[in-house]
């Protein structure tokens, strides 16, 4: 059970490595490793939340060729990130750049923590401290917890 276990792990880790083509593969190792870094900082615009580095999609594809086109023609890093991103939009960075249009994705976590920082204060401080002592009986009250707890003596009454 654990080796199928093991087995499925090591291949589920190992798909991202399956995503590149090896046609696509750039014969210049240090122009690949450009072009594998630059493909991880653009999104899959058919994927949720995944690389074009690690996707199969055929769109993916397309972008990695294009990243390599781009790079092979003389472009640097940030110059073929700003070629997709004039085509696509910001939308294709897995990093938006912190703009006025992308405030809210970078202030609203920290927004949410802080009132919800701000509600668990409030709660805290309205909490009164239980006292140490139960609150004492009055007579009748303790007279009726006797009778309950001696069931001969409601008998005799």
């Amino acid at each position: 059970m654990n080796r199928w276990l093991l087995i499925a792990l090591a291949l589920l880790m190992a798909s991202p490595a399956l995503a590149v083509m090896p046609d696509e593969v750039l014969d210049d190792p240090a122009l690949e490793a450009r072009a594998r870094e630059v493909s991880k900082e653009l999104r899959c615009l058919v994927c949720q939340n995944q690389s074009i580095d690690d996707s199969n999609a055929d769109l993916a594809r397309d972008l990695r060729v294009l990243v390599r086109e781009r790079l092979v023609a003389g472009d640097s890093n940030d110059q073929a990130l700003d070629f997709i991103v004039a085509r696509y939009g910001d939308y294709v960075l897995l990093k938006p750049p912190v703009q006025a249009n992308t405030l809210v994705l970078w202030a609203g976590p920290v927004v949410i923590f802080l009132i919800a920082g701000g509600i668990l204060l409030i709660r805290v401080r309205r909490k009164t401290p239980l006292s140490s002592a139960p609150p004492s009986l009055t007579a009748d009250e303790e007279a009726r917890v006797l009778r309950a707890l001696d069931p001969e003596k409601q008998e005799r009454d």
